[in-house]
């Protein structure tokens, strides 16, 4: 029984930011056929993930906050992801307005989240699972916002596709560094101190969803389809 309920809360939080995101396609939803393959993508993205964090170890290593931050989790995780979503996306016929980059991308991050959310929680139980569906899962999708914004700004510019596409790699990056380091060095600082910190990254938290939504209702009314 216990086991059912671990998965429930791990997958809950992918599913309703799946139909989330899914919904706010207004104007031409995509085919459900392509959102399983992205959202299996991003599973794909976790063997790629762990591969990749071994090959880069196996040149350097560093025990601190930051190398685990934002290499081992950050860059790792979100250059597997882009890959993924540049071949299963980019040439895609059903690739063809603003607000696909974003939608692709969101099913990508949410495979990855909800593959990494089950073995997470059932590892640390139920405390685990609702810290991670408040927190976690979002982040990916948010970051997901973020390179499929970028993603879709490559796809559909006449030039500097590559400095989009490059905006939107390092730019999830960046946010999903910060987002993990701000969690991670808190275990290391004085409770007064990490108090401080973790109001500091509620109030950026905040921050990044606002800027996801404004991303999601930008390419909504870049829509070519929009009546």
């Amino acid at each position: 029984m216990m086991g059912i309920i671990l998965l429930g809360v791990s997958i809950l939080p992918v599913i309703l930011l799946a139909l989330y995101i899914y919904r706010q396609d207004k104007y031409e939803k995509e085919p459900l056929g392509m959102l399983v393959k992205a959202f299996l993508g991003g599973i794909v993205a976790i063997p790629m993930d762990l591969l990749l964090v071994s090959l880069i170890n196996g040149f350097y290593y560093s025990e601190t906050v930051f190398y685990s931050a934002f290499i081992e989790a950050a860059f790792c995780e979100e250059l597997c992801k882009f890959v993924i979503l540049f071949l299963v996306i980019w040439w895609n016929k059903n690739f063809n307005e603003y607000m696909d980059g974003i939608v692709y991308a969101a099913f990508v991050g949410l495979g990855f989240a909800c593959v990494e959310n089950i073995l997470y929680v059932f590892q640390g139980g139920l405390g685990t699972g609702i810290v991670r569906g408040l927190l976690s899962v979002p982040g990916h999708f948010l970051f997901a916002v973020i390179m499929g914004y970028f993603f879709s700004m490559a796809k559909f510019s006449k030039n500097g596709a590559f400095g989009y596409l490059m905006t939107g790699l390092f730019g999830a990056v960046l946010a999903h560094g910060l987002f993990d380091w701000m969690l991670m060095i808190t275990d290391k600082l004085h409770p007064i101190l990490a108090i401080l910190l973790f109001l500091v990254f509620i109030f950026a938290d905040i921050i990044l969803w606002v800027i996801g939504i404004r991303y999601i209702l930008k390419h909504q009314n870049n829509s070519q389809f929009k009546s």
